[in-house]
């Protein structure tokens, strides 16, 4: 982790949104400022949830306090501290929305975190424009909430067009190396 980074992420105000581009083999959860795991909801196309648990711990952060929706094709095993809702196949945008509309109810005004992880991967399973008006519906309700909000996707997955439309929905972006 970047102290740097760490300390953009951060300085994210309440009702802003970040997109956060990474490198293969970075992890977002490793970029965020300990604040962030005090309330927060991570939907991921990662179905490790064990070693996600692993790293929220590494941080500091209490995995009772994080929310997790997995978008995976693969059953997800996990019993554990993480608050984890039912697994949505990544072409089923419809179920995420269902499972975020859920969760969404405990995330809270000016204290949490939204972070998107994966949103290079779920574009390879739906049209973009779906996942496009998805992501504008999700980025809507963490500023009407006044929470932070961070869109996840690996560098040179998504083309020209969808990572401009990504930056018309954030308010800064962020590297992660």
């Amino acid at each position: 982790m970047s102290p740097e980074l760490d300390a953009r992420l951060g300085d994210l105000a309440a009702g802003e949104i970040a997109l956060c581009t990474h490198s293969s083999g970075r992890r977002v959860v490793d970029a965020l400022p300990e604040s962030a795991f005090e309330n927060l909801l991570l939907v991921t196309t990662d179905g490790n949830l064990g070693q996600l648990e692993k790293r929220i711990e590494r941080r500091g952060g209490d995995p009772r306090r994080v929310g997790v929706i997995p978008v995976t094709g693969a059953e997800v095993d996990y019993d554990g501290p993480l608050w984890v809702t039912e697994r949505v196949a990544p072409s089923d945008l419809t179920g995420v929305s269902i499972q975020f509309s859920k969760a969404f109810e405990h995330v809270e005004p000016e204290t949490g975190w939204v972070v998107v992880d994966g949103v290079g991967v779920l574009s390879m399973y739906v049209a973009g424009e779906r996942l496009f008006r998805l992501l504008d519906t999700l980025v809507g309700a963490v500023r009407a909430r006044n929470a932070r909000g961070v869109l996840v996707t690996a560098e040179g997955v998504l083309g020209e067009q969808a990572t401009t439309q990504l930056r018309g929905l954030a308010d800064e972006e962020v590297q992660l190396r």
